[in-house]
């Protein structure tokens, strides 16, 4: 390891005074202008974690849904997975190390490691649309170099698409070739043929419409759709060519704002979806006949999955266990439905995919999603070689599941959520159930839910257990919600501490929206006066009504903490406030 080549080059990477940044699940996020050091060093830590785990590991420069202005970086571990947590306290310590001690923390990660440093190192690198992207990647590339590693710039990639990548490349191809190429082919080949036999009722069921949120999913998109046309249509909008990137548009936006994004029709009753920024979210929503708008999210995504393998499962009769994970935020009727109707077994974990993602790998087959949008599904070796052994053997229907099966395990992307895969598993389900998004919509209603924010001293005087649902600290906090809960009918609540900032997040849901809210402005106040709050104790929300006389609708606002709780900030393009 020459250090003193590392040193020479960190220069040209100049570590601004006095940021500290944190490696978490996401990476690396923050203002672009602040990130060429990080690039740079990631790149190094890139090479020392190849040389440790003697296998290709990925680079992703992305910020997923945050603006434009933003951008991020993380990296990817040899199945395809999320970095190892050790290696993220690895990250974040050579991040934050000042020039002069870089050396000193290249050799620490050494040792605490033991890396062989005689190892050969391999790095991939995928990058989204933002501006700053081509030159941030350089910045990573100037890191793999300085310490020899090789390397692959596959340029312009969703995050999905570089996981793939890494996972074909370490599992010498059996995965998949490791090309744009061999992606589109794997999961188009996939979608077409379990697609053979759907019924479908005339073009319009097999049209989508696609939110692109102007990111890299609408050019990767728009490579790919020819592949598996006639089956599907898809129509992009947002798709980069004018408007800013994740901007009134995107999964983040419609999901967060509960109403379409901008630069998309939408007709009475048509199936639309938005992705994100770099394309591994998805939720699904369209308007009723009234004009009302209805979000389909993660959850009931998960669901239309779970319930279509749970049938194909008794199908094939051949004991396979099937999961399904979730975090507390999931929609408790999700939950129920699940349980009470499909008769899936559920399992709660914490917030963040990595939690989801190791859960849903002790099951033959483990369907993780967020509700809001990212999320996969795993399948163990043991289940996809009997299935595979099955779709060869079996009597004609139990083989003709199997058969479903084994495509359905190629057109998923089992790395991590990936929102093209997602789409394509859905439109498949859809087309062979006979489905419309209506029909879909309806097989549960959603309770009511509110989310609010409560400003500590301190975070960490909160703790929790039971993947996040029950307070430990400070006492009488997990008693007093109990209490709160048991006014309301269908209602639960929780809080947990930010994992970045000195807030505690409070989630409710009850029977109605007013009991909903009711219960998490009690529960906020609980937590203001039990766990340390500060400034302005919460208040009661106020119900203000804007009348839209041009179409004559009623939209409402509602006023929390003296800001504007959700997303109607304008009326008639004249700002409210």
């Amino acid at each position: 390891m020459d250090l003193d080549a590392v040193t020479k080059q960190s220069v040209l990477h100049a570590k601004p005074d006095g940021l500290i940044l944190q490696y978490g699940t996401a990476g690396f996020r923050t203002k672009a202008e602040h990130l060429d050091h990080v690039m740079f060093r990631m790149g190094l830590l890139a090479v020392l974690r190849s040389k440790q785990t003697k296998s290709t590991i990925g680079v992703m420069v992305t910020a997923s849904h945050n603006p434009e202005e933003d951008n991020g970086v993380k990296l990817v571990d040899p199945l395809g997975e999320m970095l190892a947590a050790s290696w993220e306290e690895h990250a974040t310590c050579l991040a934050n190390a000042e020039e002069q001690h870089l050396p000193r923390v290249l050799v620490d990660i050494s040792e605490k490691a033991a890396v062989d440093l005689h190892q050969d190192a391999f790095v991939v690198i995928g990058r989204d649309t933002r501006p700053s992207s081509e030159r941030l990647s350089q910045s990573v590339i100037d890191g793999v170099t300085v310490l020899g590693g090789q390397f692959y710039d596959y340029g312009l990639l969703t995050t999905p698409q570089l996981h793939y990548m890494v996972f074909c490349r370490n599992s010498n191809g059996q995965y998949g070739k490791a090309t744009v190429e061999g992606y589109y082919q794997k999961l188009s080949s996939a979608f077409v043929e379990l697609t053979k036999q759907a019924f479908c009722r005339g073009d319009d069921h097999r049209t989508l419409k696609v939110d692109c949120a102007n990111g890299i999913g609408a050019l990767k998109l728009a490579e790919m759709k020819h592949y598996f046309s006639p089956g599907l249509s898809v129509q992009l909008f947002n798709d980069g060519t004018k408007g800013k990137l994740n901007h009134l548009c995107g999964a983040d936006f419609v999901k967060s704002h509960q109403k379409p994004p901008q630069g998309i029709e939408m007709r009475a009753n048509e199936r639309c979806c938005s992705f994100d920024g770099d394309a591994d979210r998805i939720v699904y929503y369209y308007h009723d006949a009234d004009g009302q708008f209805h979000l389909i999210d993660g959850d009931k995504i998960a669901t239309l999955i779970s319930s279509f393998l749970k049938e194909l499962l008794l199908e094939i009769g051949d004991g396979l266990s099937l999961g399904v994970v979730q975090t507390a935020y999931a929609n408790g009727s999700s939950t129920r439905y699940l349980e009470e109707v499909m008769k899936v077994p559920v399992y709660c974990t914490k917030t963040g995919v990595k939690h989801l993602h190791h859960k849903a790998q002790e099951f033959d087959i483990g369907v993780y999603f967020e509700a809001n949008g990212h999320g996969t599904v795993l399948f163990s070796k043991a289940a996809e070689t009997k299935i595979k052994q099955l779709a060869k053997e079996s009597e004609d229907e139990k083989r003709k599941a199997a058969k479903m099966l084994e495509n359905i395990i190629d057109l998923f992307n089992q790395t991590i959520g990936d929102a093209i895969s997602d789409m394509l598993v859905i439109e498949a389900i859809l087309a062979l159930k006979g489905l419309t998004v209506q029909q879909w919509d309806a097989l549960y209603t959603d309770l009511p839910n509110r989310q609010l924010k409560v400003k500590v001293a301190d975070r960490q005087v909160i703790s929790t257990t039971d993947a996040e649902r029950q307070v430990v600290k400070p006492p009488g906090l997990q008693e007093a919600i109990n209490d709160l809960v048991k006014k309301y009918r269908l209602s639960r609540a929780f809080v947990r501490p930010s994992g970045t900032e000195d807030i505690v997040r409070v989630y409710a849901e009850a029977d109605s929206q007013e009991n909903t809210d009711s219960l998490a402005y009690e529960v906020s106040l609980a937590v203001f006066q039990l766990a340390g709050g500060i400034g302005e104790r919460p208040q009661r929300g106020l119900i203000i009504f804007l009348k839209h006389y041009q179409n004559h609708s009623l939209e409402i606002a509602l006023l929390e903490n003296g800001l504007w709780f959700s997303s109607f900030k304008s009326l008639l393009g004249k700002a409210v406030e």
